[in-house]
């Protein structure tokens, strides 16, 4: 079996935020699927631009944590636009050893605890 490739782990963690975005009620007006394109999901909800920036996170980093001085500079240009800011970690492990890298067609875990606003 071949190992996901970090763009392929990237997609795992669009689609995860993007159904929970889709929840919630969120309307796309763009998305970026491209590592280091940055925010992947702009979004519309209550009539107030959102920029999202997603990371896929493995074993052993933490999901929920982010580079403050990056995500300040994504947060800087989304005032530009009066757009609030957020940061959406997803966790991703193999679901039988976390410490594995994640296979083609393995089972996986997700540790996904919401969007967090900068």
């Amino acid at each position: 079996m071949a190992l996901l490739t970090e763009q392929e782990l990237h997609n795992l963690a669009m689609n995860i935020v993007g159904k929970d975005l889709e929840s919630k009620g969120f309307e796309f007006l763009a998305v970026n699927s491209k590592l280091k394109k940055d925010p992947q999901f702009v979004a519309l909800k209550d009539k107030i631009l959102h920029f999202v920036v997603v990371r896929a996170i493995t074993f052993p980093d933490n999901a929920n944590s982010y580079d403050k001085d990056f995500m300040q500079t994504i947060k800087d240009h989304a005032i530009k636009f009066e757009a609030k800011t957020y940061y959406a970690g997803v966790g991703l492990g193999n679901s039988n050893n976390y410490q594995q890298p994640l296979e083609q067609g393995d089972a996986y875990a997700v540790i996904y605890n919401g969007l967090q606003e900068v």
